[in-house]
């Protein structure tokens, strides 16, 4: 594999294990506080809050309007089919949904957590079979196909119940960082701590919100995920999508290419390292590129205080989806940060000493994966790239 230099990729100091894990049991953040960190922060996740509004809606309307549809052609167009849209759609002016799908995914390949726990149940199963067995009833194709391939439909459903589960996960989010904009805008939020603070008490407050999703076939209702399944938002798709997407990821094909048979991959997906806290800034804009996906929709809805921002730094807009890739990185260090503080089994003030432990160990468990992260960027000094 190809070594990149450490110049080109490298910004500054990455601090060991040991730092991080004293910045979380003393209150601090991972990132610097300072106001360019503020503005890129707040701004980028404004950015972000519009698009994953965009996606939560679709990942929605696929589960409960595209379910088992063989051939879901529309399924990116929200049941909004006009030529004008098509045109559109053709000419790339449009949300990239391919991008909530490559997430979706991740979630399901990768499969941690309560909702992976459910998908895997013997109440799962039973509910698939009835599913299908009313499916296949009102559709001739799937009733062929079903005996053929057997694993088939139940797989199909285990994505649509993904694809509805962060759905939700990103309603809620959409929601928290559009607030997050506002509450920076009217002096409530000044700070990066502040930021992650907001943050923290977000998720801390959708923590309990339920899970559940149901499908209507033939003016049947049936659960896919039943209130009995006691599938919850913090614990059951917010940690599992922090694992699967800001941790673990997937190799890009196209950036970096990797041998397999070479181990260059790891057998273990428990090691992967591939997710948005590891990943170079370099969106290439390629055909298919999930971060360049992203990254694109972020530009068309960026804050104009924000944009201005980039335009006065090295290159103007000539690498603008680099610098809020880069942006972007930082602002999931910040969420990242408020999920930890958030899941501390214990308060940081705490004078109990095995609750003192149990906090460093939890600590000690997530520096332990940051420290090989692109920690670079939580510095506060001048960023040479955009300065």
């Amino acid at each position: 594999m190809p070594v990149i230099p450490a110049e080109l990729t490298i910004d500054g100091g990455m601090p060991a294990a040991g730092e991080l894990v004293q910045r979380l049991l003393s209150g601090e953040t991972l990132l610097a506080d300072c106001p360019d960190h503020v503005l890129e922060v707040v701004g980028v996740l404004e950015s972000y809050g519009e698009v994953l509004d965009a996606y939560s809606i679709n990942l929605i309307y696929q589960a409960e309007r595209q379910f088992l549809n063989p051939f879901p052609v529309f399924k990116y167009f929200n049941g909004e089919i006009t030529p004008e849209k098509i045109w559109r759609y053709l000419n790339h002016d449009r949300i990239n949904f391919e991008y909530a799908e490559y997430c979706m995914k991740a979630m399901l390949w990768h499969g941690t957590g309560g909702l992976d726990a459910y998908l895997d149940s013997d109440d799962f199963a039973a509910s698939c079979q009835a599913i299908i067995a009313c499916k296949c009833r009102r559709d001739p194709l799937l009733g062929l196909l079903h005996p053929l391939a057997p694993s088939f439909l139940p797989e199909l459903i285990r994505s649509a119940a993904t694809t509805h589960a962060l759905g939700q996960f990103w309603r809620v989010m959409s929601d928290l960082f559009l607030d997050l904009a506002g509450a920076e805008r009217d002096g409530r939020v000044r700070s990066i701590p502040a930021v992650v603070a907001f943050i923290k008490d977000g998720l801390v407050a959708a923590a309990a919100d339920p899970i559940t999703y149901a499908v209507e076939i033939g003016g049947q209702r049936h659960w896919v995920l039943p209130p009995e399944a006691g599938l919850s938002f913090l614990v059951d798709v917010a940690v599992p999508y922090v694992e699967a997407v800001f941790l673990r990821g997937m190799p890009f094909f196209g950036t970096v290419s990797f041998n397999a048979q070479a181990r260059q991959i790891s057998t273990d997906q428990g090691r992967f390292a591939y997710g948005a806290l590891y990943a170079d800034p370099l969106p290439t804009m390629g055909a298919g590129i999930p971060p360049s996906l992203l990254m694109q929709d972020m530009f068309r809805h960026l804050p104009a205080p924000l944009h201005n921002w980039y335009r006065q730094r090295s290159r103007g807009e000539g690498d603008v989806r680099v610098k809020i890739c880069r942006s972007f990185q930082k602002s999931m260090f910040c969420v990242t940060n408020a999920a930890i503080n958030g899941t501390m089994p214990h308060p940081l003030d705490t004078g109990d000493r095995d609750q003192q432990q149990a906090n460093r160990a939890h600590a000690e468990a997530w520096a332990a994966r940051l420290a090989v992260a692109r920690t670079d960027c939580l510095g506060g000094d001048r960023d040479p790239v955009l300065a």
